[in-house]
């Protein structure tokens, strides 16, 4: 794979309009400058690299929700998916109808209410759960100083109308256990962690390695697990368009409305993305351009 090849298309794609729009209903994101664009490239065995904002820290959002449920995975086991599916939901990531539909039992772990459930479910297993939850993030990621973003997670507090109507919703279906206000500080702080494309590109790593920190390296969680990961990724990780993205992209990922991107090719690489501007999915423009664009370039879809 030519470095000069992956330069001239992330050129070419910036060189584009961008007709996204910023997440503006969560006021700290509406701040950021949306002209931003960055990629970070790392194999699962040498040397990565980065072009544009690589270095730039942003906002994760959804995308911390794969790191809640490799934990929740670890302490709950199968009895996880008595809680939540995996199935896609085929609607937006907030859906109020499907949840009430489906008993309150979310169609999967990455839309907002299955975050909420796994939250709920590691506030259950987890004596102080904020510290917990992100030493362990720090620990998967081999990240030590992330931390959470009080401003960021404040802002979510503030406008968080439609998931404190989710918990509710699950509440009263008996699928939350512990004190809702709780489980959401948790879920506002989840996602209110900062990363830039190269940290999140090297912290996925052990998704690309079969739940190892790398190719015959450390193991962080089974290889049984590190699939199904991928697999709910594949299905569920970018809201109501994943069939759109399996089709165009074949790539296991997640997106996050703060514009950033994780996608990878067990055994091969992972590589992230960030360009703030959201197509009406709530997906980055630019970053599912490129990604297109790039395995069709590379030929490293799955399929």
């Amino acid at each position: 794979m030519k470095k000069t090849a992956i330069q001239d298309l992330f050129a070419e794609i910036k060189s584009t309009h961008n007709p996204g729009k910023i997440a503006t209903y969560i006021p700290e994101l509406a701040k950021v400058a949306p002209h931003q664009f960055g990629m970070y490239y790392q194999p699962v065995s040498g040397t990565g690299f980065g072009l544009g904002d690589h270095k730039q820290p942003f906002s994760i959002q959804s995308i911390a929700k794969v790191f809640s449920l490799t934990l929740a995975m670890q302490l709950e086991g199968e009895a996880l998916w008595q809680r939540v599916d995996v199935e896609p939901s085929g609607n937006p990531f907030n859906s109020l109808i499907q949840l009430e539909t489906e008993h309150g039992i979310p169609r999967n772990p990455l839309i907002n209410a299955g975050a909420l459930v796994v939250c709920d479910v590691l506030m259950s297993h987890l004596s102080s759960p904020q510290a917990d939850l992100l030493q362990f993030i720090r620990d998967v990621t081999g990240l030590p100083q992330l931390s959470f973003t009080e401003t960021i997670a404040h802002s979510e507090d503030e406008t968080g109308y439609r998931n404190r109507a989710l918990i509710n919703l699950m509440r009263d279906f008996d699928n939350i256990k512990n004190p809702v206000e709780e489980v959401l500080d948790l879920y506002f702080h989840l996602c209110s962690i900062n990363m830039t494309c190269q940290e999140l590109a090297q912290g996925f790593q052990y998704l690309a390695c079969h739940g190892r920190r790398s190719l015959g390296g450390e193991t962080l969680i089974t290889t049984s697990q590190a699939k199904r990961i991928n697999a709910i990724m594949q299905l569920c990780g970018f809201y109501d368009e994943a069939g759109d993205i399996a089709y165009r992209v074949g790539l296991p990922g997640k997106s996050g409305v703060g514009g950033g991107i994780i996608a990878l090719r067990p055994d091969q690489y992972t590589i992230a993305l960030w360009s703030p501007p959201l197509n009406p999915k709530g997906n980055s423009y630019y970053g599912m351009k490129f990604l297109e664009e790039f395995t069709t370039l590379t030929g490293t879809s799955i399929f």
